[in-house]
């Protein structure tokens, strides 16, 4: 993988880019986490497909560019970051709020996908509820108080039987909570409370759609996860049946199977 700055518009962009591979995965992380979360997924791809990671803007060491970070900002960023890259079309994978702006990427350059792959993530908007547990995150951010998401966030990602397995993973996930400026937390934050409802979108687009899920994720509860997928019957669906919000480092190979068969079927060759 080569690591790089590059310009997207006028966004300084830190990506990766294996630059090998007729087809191309680009994988966008979720909240609170970087382009390192996927470094022990990519040797499961990498030799099947050309696979680009990059830091969303407010988060890794991406630029923080304003005090909410909209989905569409973030989404016009990475196609710029693509387009800067030579990248014409790709597999836009997506997890948690990296889902939520890979759709807002679907619906703004559906031109730009051979597909798409929600991640444990979900086209619904923020309830009331989660908005307000949103709120909640940012006055303690604001109050200087970033350890408290620490010491919670990454743990309750993963299927309370892979905890202590996964012990490395969720170290490294609490290390990174750390290091993400308090802004960029803030930003994207109210980016994620300003979301649209992407659930008729996705049922007009083209773009074939492919929903990755945990059988025990505990923040998709298997309820809703199944309601989400009965509203879309024009999407495939992939259950992972043993785990939570982490699938791909709970089930590597089971998240690349899906993933590499879904980019087998769909799409063009990369450019």
């Amino acid at each position: 993988m080569t690591e790089k700055f590059i310009m997207a518009g006028p966004t300084a962009l830190h990506v990766c880019d294996s630059e090998q591979g007729e087809r191309c995965v680009v994988l966008l992380h979720g909240y609170l986490e970087s382009l390192l979360v996927w470094d022990d997924f990519i040797p499961l791809l990498y030799k099947q497909v050309r696979v680009v990671t990059l830091d969303l803007p407010g988060h890794g060491i991406s630029v923080v560019t304003g005090e909410c970070h909209t989905m569409e900002f973030l989404a016009d960023t990475v196609a710029e970051g693509l387009k800067a890259l030579g990248i014409e079309r790709c597999t836009l994978v997506g997890h948690s709020m990296g889902g939520y702006v890979a759709l807002a990427f679907c619906e703004r350059h559906p031109e730009m996908l051979d597909g798409l792959i929600l991640l444990s993530s979900t086209p619904n908007p923020d309830t009331e509820e989660k908005a307000e547990n949103r709120r909640r995150e940012i006055a303690l951010v604001q109050a200087g108080k970033k350890e408290m998401l620490a010491r919670v966030a990454p743990a309750a990602g993963f299927a309370e039987e892979n905890r202590t397995r996964m012990a490395d993973a969720i170290e490294d996930l609490t290390e990174q909570v750390f290091v993400t400026e308090e802004e960029g937390i803030v930003a994207l934050l109210n980016g994620m409370i300003a979301r649209k409802d992407q659930n008729g979108m996705l049922r007009q687009t083209k773009v074939p759609v492919l929903f990755i899920l945990g059988r025990k994720d505990n923040y998709i509860p298997v309820e809703v996860a199944e309601k989400m997928v009965a509203d879309h019957p024009e999407a495939r669906v992939v259950w992972l049946e043993h785990s939570g919000h982490m699938g791909f480092l709970e089930e590597p190979e089971a998240t690349a199977k899906a993933l590499l068969d879904f980019v087998a079927e769909t799409g063009k060759t990369n450019k």
